[in-house]
């Protein structure tokens, strides 16, 4: 299948997309809902590999079956995981489309405790930049791809825009990106939104909570587990845990809006302006992007939703084909020198 990208009124570089939503699947809130709640995911076998990290901690990436194509590398968002509805679902689609896909797991996300006080965040990138180098050391003749859900995609794009020419991939793909993390921690706290905002921080209290039977923390644990909005959360111990003055800081520092200027590998945004997780201000312009930038918008498809289909309550996933069609349409391109950023 592939989607032709035509420009329609839109400024040079942002593109409109060839996504329609399902018809009983309209607004951004159903688009979002429905993959989370009702998307089966699909017994796959997947093989566990633990790269051992300089400071003492690890990091636990999951294979999918080993095919003869590039590799594409998968990051999750925050407090995602092997079950997250678009994870297992891409390793399959991606192993049957020829490409050899792996899951990166952020620190703590993979089923056991990290073994250090802190662990990620959205702007952390030198551990994704460890796994590539580990990627390049493994399989030094195939060409890498990356892509990055919400949390995941801002990583990402931020390294991007952070080793410039000097990046060693072939391409990358950002989905659904939270492009000024100011904006969607404030989003996120505003109507209907607030229920994402509630299931988030159930997971990120958990997940304080493995942390708190591990570790003497310097944050106000109290205060830290009665937080009830993100930035609240961010500002007790997102910031004082990775050396930030304060959430404002943190967001500051981390947002990879700014940072997408200076990627220079062929990099696909994909994005919808009924995003529950922000506001259309966060949404970059044109100005602000490379050449080598392609921003993919369109008007529906919610929050890492992007569902369509013609008949009631038969989906069509459609963000995992794009997703293949676009790493696929390298294939007849030659092999770009890489260098370790």
């Amino acid at each position: 299948m592939c989607h032709h990208l035509t420009p329609v009124s839109l400024p040079y570089l942002i593109i409109q997309s060839s996504f329609r939503p399902a018809w009983w699947l309209k607004n951004g809130h159903a688009q979002t809902l429905w993959p989370s709640l009702f998307r089966p995911r699909p017994d796959i076998p997947l093989t566990r590999e633990r790269l051992e990290l300089a400071d003492g901690d690890f990091l636990d990436l999951d294979w999918g079956r080993e095919n003869s194509g590039p590799l594409v590398l998968i990051l999750h968002g925050l407090e995602g995981n092997d079950q997250s509805h678009y994870t297992r679902t891409l390793l399959k689609h991606l192993s049957e489309q020829g490409l050899h896909p792996l899951l990166m797991y952020f620190r703590g996300c993979s089923g056991e405790a990290n073994r250090l006080p802190y662990a990620y965040h959205s702007g952390e990138t030198g551990d994704l930049a460890y796994v590539i180098q580990h990627l390049m050391r493994r399989y030094p003749h195939k060409q890498i791809y990356a892509v990055g859900f919400s949390l995941g995609g801002n990583v990402l794009l931020k390294w991007l825009g952070e080793t410039g020419r000097n990046n060693p991939l072939a391409a990358a793909a950002a989905v659904s990106v939270p492009f000024v993390l100011e904006n969607a921690a404030d989003k996120l706290n505003r109507g209907i939104s607030r229920l994402y905002q509630h299931y988030l921080m159930g997971k990120l209290h958990q997940s304080l909570k493995r942390k708190i039977a591990l570790f003497d923390l310097p944050v106000d644990i109290q205060s830290a587990m009665q937080s009830k909005t993100i930035r609240a959360y961010d500002d007790l111990v997102t910031a004082p845990l990775h050396h930030f003055r304060n959430a404002d800081d943190y967001y500051r520092q981390s947002s990879s809006r700014r940072y997408l200027h200076s990627i220079a590998k062929p990099t696909l945004i994909i994005h919808a302006e009924d995003d529950p997780f922000m506001t259309k201000a966060a949404i970059p312009v044109s100005s602000e992007l490379s050449k080598e930038v392609i921003l993919e918008l369109s008007t529906h498809g919610g929050h890492v939703g992007f569902i369509t289909g013609r008949q009631a309550f038969k989906p069509v996933y459609w963000l995992e084909q794009r997703l293949s069609d676009y790493f696929l349409s390298f294939e007849a391109q030659p092999t770009q020198h890489r260098s370790l950023p």
